[in-house]
């Protein structure tokens, strides 16, 4: 089993699950023309996409989506919160499946867990993903985490998680007021240090790769991510990844 990003921030995400010849892709944040161009840097072409798993609604995670599955024809799986809040732009899909409960399915090789989290969007999902043998956790797009979380997400093999900004930089920020309290509130994003917690709290002791994703390009540096996860594990800041908002990141290997 596998995973790389096509990008990950504020103005679009996408990750790659691959376990022998199933690909999943999570969320299509990207045009048409750039995911195609990400794929390819990744060594993948659209085609071999076996499916797409939507966490939510915003646009940053699911403007790419219906123009990928309409050309390619590839299924998509998302909540009926999120189907609902995007009208009309799925009806000529030819393969909408919804996620009724959070409910674990598969598509082909991989095992998909759904789980929710609290983020202002409809009814978010994230996601662990599976072989059988090895786990794979991603967390983005919540503001706060909760008892369910940090049960779903110990003993991962690996973990994709935000760290959305730098309270302080937040603080600091030109953004408005309502905004900084959007994002730094409880249905917002992961400030460093509430990821940095989480992770203390997790069972880690299989964690093979941790990545450091959805970084406010504004309001956040890689430096600042990485020593807060690297403190949490108490590990060298070298060993957390950190996916890139322009090219993500390649390939990881988990066995």
């Amino acid at each position: 089993m596998r995973f790389a990003c096509l990008g990950s921030g504020s103005q679009g995400n996408g990750l790659v699950v691959e376990v022998a010849d199933t690909r999943l892709l999570l969320d299509c944040g990207f045009t048409l023309k750039e995911t195609t161009i990400r794929l390819s840097k990744l060594g993948l072409e659209p085609g071999m996409i076996d499916g797409i798993v939507v966490t939510h609604e915003h646009s940053d995670h699911i403007d790419g989506v219906a123009r990928f599955a309409r050309k390619f024809g590839t299924p998509v799986w998302l909540t009926y919160g999120t189907l609902r809040s995007v009208g009309k732009k799925f009806d000529l899909l030819s393969a909408v499946n919804i996620i009724d409960g959070y409910q674990r399915f598969s598509v082909n090789d991989i095992e998909v867990e759904p789980y929710p989290v609290p983020h202002d969007a409809q009814e978010p999902a994230q996601f662990v993903f599976g072989d059988g043998a090895v786990r794979l956790g991603v967390l983005t797009d919540a503001g706060s985490s909760t008892p369910h979380i940090e049960a779903v997400l110990s003993q991962c093999h690996a973990l994709v998680l935000e760290c959305n900004h730098d309270a302080t930089m937040l603080a600091n920020s030109d953004y408005p007021y309502s905004l900084k309290q959007r994002v730094g509130g409880r249905f917002g994003h992961l400030e460093n240090s509430a990821s940095a917690s989480l992770l203390a709290s997790l069972d880690c002791s299989r964690l093979q790769h941790i990545i450091a994703a959805h970084l406010s390009q504004k309001n956040n540096t890689p430096l600042l991510a990485q020593t807060g996860l690297s403190g949490a594990l108490n590990c060298g800041i070298d060993w957390i990844g950190v996916a890139d908002q322009s090219d993500g990141f390649g390939w990881r290997q988990m066995i």
